[in-house]
């Protein structure tokens, strides 16, 4: 049993499951787990550590669909709330760290800037998302923290004050923009969590979340925003991310 295993206290099974879309048995998602050593870290350094490589090393984007597996996700290198949420819920569950889904929705205007304007016609009002609950010593944390990588985090926040104000754009909505919580220390990390509209609440699956909830768009938007919208949203993010907020001058 490794270290972490070890620190774990009791969990129901069904937050240490495998499933369709938590497949953190597949051969990609195993071989990363034994390149970063996470089975040998305490269970509190394996939580950091995976939240991190999440967070700054799949880079912020818009994956073809809220539901892909996390192999599929760590093959695409990018991710948003929810896809990037999968991933973080299975390498954790991987090196058995009991983990949960929380769902929401959140408004749509904390992407503006992510999302340009020219596309903001076929977004829906309210966004489905995600935040992923680790449990740690006995008590549920809150990680949303994950969602932007701070490269790109460290763009937006040069374009705008340098002061801890409320932000909203960009795929961030935060209290502080020059600081948020966004750092594993064992409390809640949040990024995201001013935008939230609707509360869905905890599931042990995220597959049971989809299942019920559906995702944010069906038929022709879906198709459009799977071949088309998706790529012009993330070369706009990458423009960002290499480039920095443009100028509104």
């Amino acid at each position: 049993m490794n270290q972490a295993a070890k620190e774990s206290i009791t969990a129901p099974a069904e937050y240490l499951k495998a499933t369709s879309m938590l497949n953190f048995k597949h051969a990609t998602i195993q071989r990363l787990v034994e390149q970063q050593g996470w089975r040998h870290l305490s269970q509190y350094n394996a939580i950091g550590a995976i939240y991190s490589y999440v967070r700054d090393d799949i880079l912020f984007g818009y994956n073809a669909d809220d539901r892909l597996s996390a192999s599929q996700v760590l093959k695409d290198g990018y991710g948003q709330c929810n896809t990037k949420g999968t991933l973080l819920m299975a390498l954790l569950r991987a090196v058995d760290i009991p983990v949960r889904f929380h769902g929401f929705t959140i408004f749509n205007e904390l992407q503006r800037g992510a999302i340009p304007n020219y596309l903001f016609a076929i977004a829906p009002e309210r966004i489905i998302h995600s935040w992923v609950e680790v449990e740690l010593d006995g008590r549920w944390i809150n990680l949303e923290g994950y969602i932007i990588d701070k490269t790109y985090l460290k763009k937006v926040q040069a374009s705008f004050s340098d002061q801890c104000e409320e932000f909203s754009g960009y795929g961030i909505s935060t209290k502080c923009l020059s600081n948020p919580q966004v750092d594993w220390s064992g409390e809640d990390t949040y990024i995201q969590k001013e935008g939230i509209a609707d509360d869905y609440g905890v599931y042990a699956q995220p597959d049971d979340f989809y299942n019920k909830q559906g995702t944010n768009l069906s038929g022709f938007k879906k198709v459009l925003f799977r071949y088309v919208i998706r790529h012009l949203m993330n070369i706009n993010v990458g423009k960002i991310r290499a480039n920095g907020v443009p100028s509104s001058k």
